[in-house]
């Protein structure tokens, strides 16, 4: 599972032309769901998101977490994290998880977070073609990938 993980002033997802979420300050979280990832892929992924410590404090040092500065998070199923691009110049996307694997482990992602954060998060719609405008903060993008902590 691979989370990229942008740091906004704001965020704004829309579909079909309707404004469906947005954030103030927080995270924007893209998350691409791969077809070997488990529960424990997303366990990973909540514990790293929840203690990232990418917000500045009174001395300008990015050392504070979102619920340190309460920040919110805008997380967007993205399936498009996982494109091989190997061979050719169109993307293979056969190590994304399929709809029927993805979705629940999407779902299982958002009441993770909610729950670790006290508070509702705003999500996409699974499979829907959304916009997603944000002003990244810094700019301050981390990829976090479960299967390859060193990244």
């Amino acid at each position: 599972m691979i989370a990229v993980i942008q740091r906004a002033s704001s965020a704004q997802l829309h579909i079909e032309g309707q404004l469906h979420a947005a954030i103030a300050r927080g995270f924007v979280v893209l998350l691409g769901i791969h077809v070997e990832d488990t529960v424990s892929d997303v366990d990973y992924l909540v514990g790293k998101i929840h203690g990232l410590r990418i917000f500045s404090d009174e001395e300008g040092k990015m050392n504070l977490s979102l619920e340190q500065v309460g920040g919110q998070i805008l997380l967007v199923s993205q399936f498009t994290l996982y494109a091989d691009t190997r061979k050719g110049n169109r993307p293979s996307y056969m190590a994304a998880a399929r709809p029927e694997q993805a979705i629940p482990l999407y779902e299982q992602m958002i009441q993770k977070l909610s729950n670790v954060l006290g508070a509702p998060i705003q999500t996409g719609v699974f499979g829907a073609d959304m916009q997603v405008s944000l002003c990244n903060d810094g700019p301050v993008t981390i990829i976090i990938d479960s299967k390859n902590p060193s990244l």
